[in-house]
């Protein structure tokens, strides 16, 4: 791999990054308005854990099914490499 095709890899990687955080922080500002629309304005503690445990949750089951999403992409890959 050439320094150029090494350079425009790491580059893509941040710019994908960097838009999944944009995109995280979006969704972090949506949740927190229903949160907010649930449990109202005042941000206590017992609404804060709940949607620190509700967020975690969502982040957990998707990484699982990416998980699984890419170690299947990559068995078809390899099948059909042969």
């Amino acid at each position: 791999m050439s320094l150029k095709s090494e350079v425009i890899d790491k580059i893509a990687a941040l710019v994908t990054a960097a838009f999944g955080l944009v995109a995280a922080l979006a969704w972090n500002g949506a949740i927190q308005e229903l949160f907010a629309l649930i449990f109202g304005e005042q941000s206590t503690l017992v609404a804060m854990l709940v949607y620190a445990v509700v967020v975690t949750i969502i982040a957990v089951i998707v990484v699982i099914l990416i998980g699984r999403a890419a170690a299947k992409a990559k068995k078809e890959d390899e099948a059909a490499a042969r």
